[in-house]
């Protein structure tokens, strides 16, 4: 790495090593392991932890440190400012289910590739890549297409990056081969360049391979590759090649088209450059400019953070970042460390529509006094995470290193688990969280509580929906007509001499549940158990899950559930939905 400049912030490229090495281990360490990883002292890893955790970034489960889902804001950022995934990924879903099988989308990263979009098929033998993923260019499909247009500089740094890693043991998305491959990578580059597409021949891993497209700018240069990707026990290299490539090409340029309409301001569709070469130092004297519209909400739905810093904002309310600091910093004292905050918030202040900016738009839209501004960016530029052209300031791929590899892969049940413990610690009751599965709901994450008399349910039970509180909450989401058509194929039989067993009345039924936002169901299921339950929904709106509090009836009256148990229900609901939506930005999680 290039000489730390004197004006970089110290305890920003502390945090971002911290990051770095959580995303590195698959998003969790011991705060001992961290210290052994990143070389810090144990003081210093303590306040870093502190600080992310105030942020909402990780969470500590003593001695454990563990990214949470609000840290793919930052990626986020990069996402949305890029375009890609929000433009392509459309089409990416289409190919992948013409196909049948999986679709990737790859923009270059140094002398690598990192993954921006991932659409996959579900089967046994699943093959898919984590977004954000940085892979040797030499190993992969996308790598030959962008090597054909390298620098002699280019290729000099991948030169000695593979005399002094030749396993690529400093690429953890993918296990170490050694060999070299150099002349051999050289003449795929050459090819690509003539061809117009390259092949992955079991290069990642044996059994994978895969066939890639360039999607290029109006010069000709690949911003990104369109991939599919298969496996030997369905195709070989070459007939994969035969199959896809033809499909392939013309999605490409359907895809093409679409990046050169001109629907914003910082090039071809308003989409950031991938990165190519290093960028210059960030200098010191950026002018202003006048910072582009707030970030887009998650949805019409989604709640209002209660945890960590408020989002950058253009205009009148940016300033509320620096109350945020302030205040964290009087709560906690030494264990706050608020230059790593505002350094990190300076991330979030790009996305849709703001994917350049100087250094007076960034000021404007965190509220940060602009020499703080300064030298955040200045550290960031240096750790590689900001790139600088003239005036402008943009985010490079390196920004998905902190923590997208790890946490794209995160289910609703994840997501949803520490929130049910919060919640199971303040009522003192079972809490669940489940899926409609059919006619039946499934539970896919669950706390129980310590009691000698509690209400015993495994992962994965299934009930019937229309008895249980968390089916009707999910059954009244659905439109009119499905519902209707549901009770009308379902069978409803007693399970208990309280279940309502009359398709008309669990229609009435259904339409208060729809009307309130949640269900109380008492002693339909099972005698002795009541339940009361609400939504989880996505950033459209859609109830995808339900979370819900079961107990004895001799625990609470009805009015008890609705007074008590309700506001912590739906307190909880709007946690897991409003991480739900910052994972789910550019991704969509499994329920399990």
């Amino acid at each position: 790495m290039s000489t730390v400049p004197a004006e970089a912030v110290g305890p920003l490229m502390r945090g971002v090593a911290v990051l770095r090495a959580l995303s590195d281990a698959d998003g969790r360490l011991s705060l001992g392991e961290l210290v052994r990883t990143t070389g810090l002292a144990r003081s210093t890893v303590d306040r870093v932890a502190a600080t992310l955790a105030r942020m909402g970034y990780v969470r500590l489960d003593a001695p454990a440190v563990t990214l949470a889902p609000r840290l793919m804001e930052l990626a986020n950022a990069y996402l949305g400012a890029l375009r890609l995934p929000a433009l392509l990924g459309p089409g990416a879903v289409r190919l992948a289910e013409e196909l049948d099988e999986s679709v990737s989308l790859a923009v270059p990263d140094g002398d690598g590739i990192r993954f921006v979009h991932q659409s996959t098929r579900r089967r046994a033998m699943s093959l898919t890549f984590r977004i954000g993923d940085l892979l040797p260019a030499e190993r992969t499909a996308p790598g030959p297409l962008f090597a054909a247009h390298w620098t002699p500089g280019q290729w000099a740094a991948w030169h000695e990056r593979r005399a002094t890693d030749p396993e690529g043991l400093g690429f953890p998305g993918v296990p170490p081969v050694a060999g070299d491959q150099g002349e051999r990578f050289a003449q795929r580059a050459e090819r690509a360049r003539t061809e117009g597409s390259a092949v992955d021949d079991q290069l990642i891993e044996p059994g994978l391979i895969a066939v890639a497209v360039p999607l290029r700018d109006p010069a000709g240069i690949p911003l990104c590759a369109l991939s599919v990707v298969s496996h030997t026990s369905r195709h070989s290299a070459a007939s994969l090649r035969e199959s896809v490539l033809p499909r392939l090409r013309a999605t490409a340029a359907a895809m093409e088209a679409e990046l050169a309409r001109p629907t914003g301001p910082t090039g071809p569709a308003g989409t950031a450059r991938a990165e190519g070469p290093p960028a210059p130092q960030a200098g010191p004297t950026a002018p202003a400019r006048t910072a582009g519209p707030p970030a887009p909400q998650a949805g019409p739905t989604a709640p209002a953070r209660t945890a960590g810093p408020p989002a950058p904002q253009a205009g009148p309310t940016a300033p509320a970042l620096a109350a945020w600091t302030s205040a964290s910093k009087q709560e906690l004292g030494a264990d706050f460390v608020e230059s790593l905050a505002r350094g990190l918030t300076v991330l979030t202040a790009f996305g849709p529509g703001r994917a350049e900016l100087t250094l007076s738009a960034v000021a404007e839209a965190t509220g940060l006094p602009r020499a703080t501004a300064r030298r955040a960016l200045i550290t960031l530029d240096h750790l590689g995470l900001v790139a600088t052209e003239g005036r402008a300031f943009r985010l490079t791929p390196r920004v998905l290193a902190l923590g997208c590899p790890p946490l794209s892969r995160t289910t609703l049940s994840d997501i949803a688990a520490p929130h049910l413990a919060t919640l199971v610690r303040r009522v003192h009751d079972s809490a669940s969280l489940a899926v409609l599965d059919g006619d039946a709901i499934q539970y896919t994450a669950r706390v129980a509580t310590t009691r000698i008399m509690s209400v015993n349910i495994t992962l994965g039970t299934r009930f019937p929906a229309y008895a249980a509180a968390m089916g009707r909450v999910l059954l009244a989401d659905l439109p009119a007509p499905q519902r209707a058509e549901r009770l009308g194929r379902t069978a409803l039989p007693a399970l208990t001499p309280r279940t309502v067993t009359s398709p008309a009345v669990l229609a009435g039924l259904l339409d208060e549940v729809a009307a309130q936002g949640c269900a109380l169901v008492d002693e339909e299921l099972e005698e002795g158990l009541r339940s009361l339950a609400v939504p989880v929904r996505d950033a459209a709106g859609r109830a995808v899950a339900a979370v819900n509090v079961a107990m004895h009836t001799t625990r609470r009256t009805l009015a008890e559930c609705r007074a008590e148990l309700l506001p912590e229900l739906r307190a909880t609901a709007a946690a897991i939905e409003a991480d739900l939506h910052v994972v789910n930005r550019f991704r969509r999680s499994s329920a399990v």
